[in-house]
């Protein structure tokens, strides 16, 4: 076997594995910024299918000058797939782009108030728990419209996402100092109102 032909045997298998890799961060990512509306339309499996077979034809090009993370193209190629898949599935019932879109290192959607909170609070079945959800919810949120746009993105990146101080830096095109600083900052905010909680 000629080498092209051993080239070609191992670029899918090198792939494969470093998708194998990040797959469960992936998925918190769709699972995370997946429009509420598409929960049971669409599974965060179908969204990184698609991305797979998107990064396999893109793998080469990559390749050639990587200027980012195996994990941060991945995560962009897995964006916009979801992107994809929500205007599909909505058509004209979807958000405006630019309000779905983080501003931060291409387009993936935006981790909503709403989704932050419902994470950070959990779930609870009991009619009085909730009840009592529904207002930490809405007091979370409150808090998480309260931050900078940047500073809610490195606390989903960070606490949902669970990047690295660094990739987070390396994403947003920050200091890991500056990093840093919004994460602490941004979790300080969010135990204040967390620790006023009852329960």
């Amino acid at each position: 076997m000629n080498p092209p032909d051993v080239q070609r045997d191992e670029r899918p298998h090198e792939l494969s594995e470093i998708f194998a890799q990040h797959r469960d961060r992936l998925r918190r990512m769709v699972r995370l910024r997946m429009d509420r509306r598409l929960q049971g339309r669409v599974d965060a499996s179908d969204v990184i299918q698609e991305a797979y077979v998107e990064a396999a034809q893109r793998y080469d090009e990559y390749k050639l000058d990587p200027a980012v993370s195996p994990f941060i193209w991945l995560r962009f190629l897995t964006g916009q797939k979801l992107i994809q898949l929500q205007r599909r599935h909505l058509g004209a019932k979807a958000r405006d782009a630019n309000r779905d879109v983080s501003i931060y290192r291409g387009a993936i959607p935006e981790a909503t108030s709403a989704a932050l909170a419902a994470q950070l609070i959990g779930k609870q079945t009991s009619p009085t728990q909730a009840a009592a959800r529904a207002e930490s919810k809405l007091r979370v949120q409150e808090a998480l419209n309260g931050m900078e746009d940047i500073d809610r993105e490195v606390l989903a990146l960070r606490h949902f996402e669970q990047f690295s101080n660094a990739e987070v830096a390396q994403l947003l095109d920050i200091s890991e100092d500056a990093a840093y600083k919004r994460y602490v900052r941004a979790l300080k905010r969010l135990k204040g109102v967390l620790g006023n909680m009852p329960g």
